[in-house]
């Protein structure tokens, strides 16, 4: 994925969602929930996209 374009959480396969109002939104692999997508977090923190990224084979 180019450093400039967004990642979609959406599409990766290690995005969920959480049963938990504070936090809905979650990443497996870095084992975190958050309120905004995974991808936002990770991008303000480290200052990168996301590396982890790994597309879902069935998007609709």
């Amino acid at each position: 994925m180019k450093d400039n374009q967004n990642i979609n959480c959406r599409k990766c396969n290690n995005y969920f969602i959480t049963w938990d109002k504070k936090f809905p939104f979650g990443c497996k692999v870095l084992n975190f929930k958050t309120t905004r997508l995974p991808s936002i977090d990770v991008k303000i923190n480290s200052g990168l996209p996301c590396m982890l990224f790994k597309e879902k084979k069935n998007v609709r």
